[in-house]
């Protein structure tokens, strides 16, 4: 069961862009407060003592389409405790954008949007047209859970506000010491094949390298079907050893951007450094020699399940290998941390910041209680909301043994041809999304299996001290990034898969740094910078 509520997870989670940047306030434009807000209790519930009913656009993941957010446990017990009665105008992912769209572009709006997956390019477009409030004094006054969390993790505050100061959402989270999930997928390696070769697990790039050769040579499996290392996308490698060599030195939320590891004022496109060029060079060397994957630039997730199910694999970057390949084979992997490079760089960058999304729940101008909306949002900042929003209520869909929170036996052990996913679909409307704050204490997925929480433990003392959210932009700003930035970033990515197959030879490196100066490069970095500056102004 823990399998599958993982599966779930994992849909969600690996590609996504963590978002952030630039703190502060503008006093001039927090007008959160509008109507209503003296019908609103400073703490407790409920939240109002007339019943507020509310309209709320929202994202409803794939996984929640058989159930009906206006009548489940869920929301009917928040209901009770509030006083506030969310309507749901849940929307599936494959018309999100155009749903969405019409609303923004109509004007009519709901009173919130809830998990819609606006870009921070949207946020800012309708605050600042006054579409979406800004909440600054509201969270202020009115969020003590985001606040404290906010205040224990500046990243946060600085994720969430734009450059004219204000804030416009309030954000999906990942409990900060929630490592293991903050990883996502890691690297294992097979223990089983490292004893029958008598070698330690690998501590660096050269005794890696070692042992991807010894397998090939060693073919475990026969008739040459054996795998060195597999996995389903190039970058998952690429952002591995970008500790290695020094690059990605401040996490991925913002595409090859780092800090200049010779000025900590400016910032560094790190895919024209050296010490990316290094690296790559690296990769290229594995994957002329067969030691990668061959198809891994184009291989479908079904058919690595299906070869990692059958051992032919000696490393990987992934998930739980027990969740996910059963005890008989996942068991034979061991994790790894950061391997040390040839130049003595070593530290574990690839990890996300604990902003999972900015705009979990973006409140409009047509909300009649605003103050009460935050109150409303706050909660799932907190234990008993993050309990809520994710176990349930005690008694109907969770037991607590031993002092944690457990799913009960009706949702462990459905009846009958129900899945465990459509039993939870029952009651919650989690899957598929992450809201409010996930905690380890209230996740039971393959995050927080023992190999995984294991692995997790072992890489944390190599992790980066500050990983960036992404950075925020001006509507200037904006406007390069999607046209330069986003011409330069697709032009760097196509190269890096060609260096690494050797379609293109690193011998015309120059001529690619040329290409990118052309393109555009002294733009796109003088817009980094600025947004770099104000991150760090706050």
């Amino acid at each position: 069961m823990l399998k599958k509520l993982f599966f779930l997870l994992v849909t969600l989670i690996f590609v996504s862009a963590l978002y952030a940047c630039s703190n502060g306030g503008d006093a001039d434009s927090k007008e959160g407060e509008a109507a209503g807000e003296e019908d609103v209790n400073a703490e407790g519930f409920p939240i109002v003592e007339e019943e507020l009913e509310l309209t709320f656009f929202a994202n409803k993941p794939a996984q929640n389409e058989g159930n009906d957010w206006n009548d489940i446990l869920i929301w009917n017990e928040y209901r009770d405790l509030t006083n506030i009665n969310v309507n749901w105008n849940s929307v599936s992912p494959d018309a999100l954008e155009e749903n969405r769209n019409l609303a923004l572009g109509s004007g009519d709006l709901p009173d919130a949007f809830f998990l819609a997956e606006l870009s921070n390019t949207d946020l800012l477009r309708y605050g600042s047209q006054g579409s979406f409030l800004p909440l600054n004094d509201l969270i202020d006054e009115y969020a003590p859970n985001l606040k404290a969390l906010m205040e224990n993790d500046p990243t946060i505050e600085k994720a969430i506000t734009f450059p004219d100061g204000n804030i416009y959402s309030m954000p999906s989270l990942i409990e900060d010491d929630f490592l293991s999930l903050r990883l996502s997928a890691r690297p294992w390696v097979n223990e089983d094949w490292l004893n029958e070769l008598n070698m330690d697990i690998p501590e660096t790039t050269g005794e890696f390298y070692e042992y991807l050769q010894a397998v090939k040579e060693l073919d475990p499996v026969g008739n040459g079907d054996t795998i060195p290392y597999g996995g389903t996308d190039i970058a998952e490698l690429v952002q591995w050893l970008s500790g290695s060599f020094g690059v990605m030195n401040h996490g991925a939320s913002n595409t090859n951007l780092d800090l200049d590891p010779n000025d900590d004022s400016k910032v560094r496109y790190y895919a024209t450094s050296d010490e990316y060029r290094d690296m790559l060079e690296y990769i290229h060397m594995l994957y002329e020699e067969g030691l990668i994957d061959q198809s891994i630039f184009t291989i479908e997730w079904g058919q690595f399940l299906a070869n990692a199910s059958d051992n032919l694999y000696g490393s990987m970057i992934f998930y739980d290998p027990i969740e996910l390949f059963g005890e008989e084979i996942g068991s034979q992997y061991n994790s790894l941390a950061a391997l040390e490079g040839p130049d003595g760089y070593q530290s574990y960058n690839k990890l996300s910041s604990s902003v999972w999304t900015p705009d979990n729940l973006v409140i409009t101008s047509e909300n009649p209680n605003p103050a009460a909306t935050v109150r409303w949002m706050d909660h799932f900042y907190g234990d008993e909301g993050a309990e809520l929003y994710y176990m349930g209520v005690e008694g109907e869909t969770f037991e607590m043994e031993d002092g944690e929170a457990v799913y009960s036996d009706h949702i462990l052990n459905p009846e009958g041809d129900m899945t465990f996913e459509q039993a939870i679909a029952q009651d919650l409307t989690w899957l598929g999304s992450i809201s409010g704050i996930i905690k380890a204490d209230y996740f039971q997925g393959g995050e927080t299996a023992p190999q995984s929480m294991e692995a997790a433990e072992k890489i944390e003392p190599q992790v980066i001290d500050e990983v960036w959210p992404r950075f925020t932009f001006t509507e200037e700003e904006n406007r390069i990034l999607q046209s330069t930035g986003e011409d330069i970033n697709k032009y760097v990515e196509e190269m890096r898969d060609k260096f690494i197959t050797g379609d293109e030879d690193l011998d015309n490196w120059d001529s690619y740094i040329q290409t990118i100066e052309q393109m555009g490069m002294e733009e796109l970095q003088e817009v980094y910078q600025a947004a770099y500056d104000r991150y760090q102004s706050n």
